[in-house]
């Protein structure tokens, strides 16, 4: 049996990580500054991590949510004090994509209507209802069309305030900084309008957090720059620091019923034990702290830079914009300096390091790019 073939892979294997440097089958040691697609939140292997994993596993690592697990209420409640929201819910599940399914579903058990507002070069997941709020057709089956989503240009109030007054809207699902849109950060007044109209119309706010949140953007949720607070938040990438887990944060005013949401997996002990893991570094080492401080250090240096068309972002979410000619920039980073990071389109590197980051490694970085950028200004 074969690999199905869905992705493009660079000729490397990862056989050992720690911190913010992953190494190859052949000795080679590379500077990891994309964290696997921002899932690394506290550094690989971080030892607090490990340990809290293999204690866990010594216990029980598995058993169905037809029993009590009392991880699951300690991590709601750590949950609950770093985010800023104490009085949310807090349901579990495994994925992103999954989050934001549930997040979509409980908004339409809230209020009974169909109609979801997205927004261009939004990426919220590949299963049914999150493909379909992703504004990418070639990832878009047939059978995850509807007529249900409402696409609207990304930070447009008044196509925003025009789509509420001419549908019955249920949900209003937004990222507050697009990752794979190319690091685009919504307006805080726009955020501010759709909690607004969401009030008004009692349609429901979801703020997808599922790479912009946990401390990434130097606040615990990056919708939290707007000073409201969205209905529910959706949750996953460095939840677990590479453990498969994810969640729903949800406003006090949902009342759950038996059965209206569900999951085998989520949850789980081992789940937890690596959510709070994430949890405990993150509050005990001030980690969203110095994701605001290494990230404007990153954005000011970057800045100063020449060929450079842009650089967007918050705290250790930051994307890079390069004319189209130097696309070869992000390649030429991993094979020459190896350095790892993302990309949004050839053109646009993302950066999506650790929480952890430490200025040296974000000097080896900005030295290692202002080369292969002087290099492009000789050769041109």
């Amino acid at each position: 049996m074969n690999l199905f073939d869905v992705y493009p892979l660079n000729d490397i294997t990862i056989v050992k990580a720690a911190g913010s440097h992953v190494w190859d089958d052949k000795g080679v040691k590379y500077l990891d500054l994309y964290g696997g697609h921002a899932v690394i939140s506290i550094g690989h292997t971080h030892p607090h991590y490990v340990k809290r994993l293999e204690d866990q596993l010594h216990k029980v690592g598995f058993y169905s949510n037809s029993i009590k697990i009392p991880l699951q209420a300690e991590l709601a409640e750590k949950l609950g004090k770093v985010s800023g929201k104490d009085d949310y819910q807090l349901f579990l599940c495994n994925s992103g994509a999954e989050a934001n399914e549930n997040a979509l579903k409980l908004a339409s058990f809230y209020n009974g209507r169909k109609k979801i507002i997205a927004f261009s070069k939004a990426f919220h997941g590949r299963t049914s209802l999150a493909v379909a709020v992703t504004d990418n057709p070639g990832l878009v089956a047939p059978v995850n069309q509807t007529d249900n989503v409402l696409f609207l240009p990304f930070n447009d109030e008044e196509a925003l305030e025009e789509a509420f007054t001419k549908n019955d809207i249920s949900s209003v699902i937004i990222e507050g900084i697009q990752g794979v849109g190319g690091i685009n950060i919504a307006s805080d007044g726009f955020l501010q309008k759709i909690r607004s109209l969401c009030d008004q119309y009692n349609a429901v706010f979801i703020a997808d957090s599922v790479q912009c949140g946990y401390g990434r953007s130097g606040k615990f949720y990056s919708h939290d720059h707007s000073g409201v607070n969205a209905d529910i938040y959706t949750m996953a990438k460095g939840m677990g620091n590479g453990f498969p887990v994810a969640g729903i944060s949800i406003a006090p005013k949902f009342k759950p019923k038996h059965f209206m949401l569900g999951t085998t997996f989520g949850g789980n002990h081992l789940a937890c034990a690596a959510a709070l893991a994430v949890l405990e570094v993150i509050e005990e080492d001030g980690l969203i702290k110095n994701a605001e401080k290494i990230g404007n250090y990153l954005m000011n240096e970057l800045k100063k830079l020449p060929l450079i068309k842009e650089v967007r972002g918050r705290g250790l979410m930051i994307g890079i914009e390069l004319p189209d000619e130097l696309k070869a920039v992000k390649k030429n980073l991993l094979y020459n300096h190896k350095i790892f990071t993302g990309e949004a389109k050839p053109n646009i590197i993302r950066l999506l390091p650790a929480l952890n980051i430490s200025t040296v490694e974000a000097d080896i970085f900005l030295t290692a790019f202002t080369k292969e950028l002087n290099s492009m200004m000789v050769s041109a």
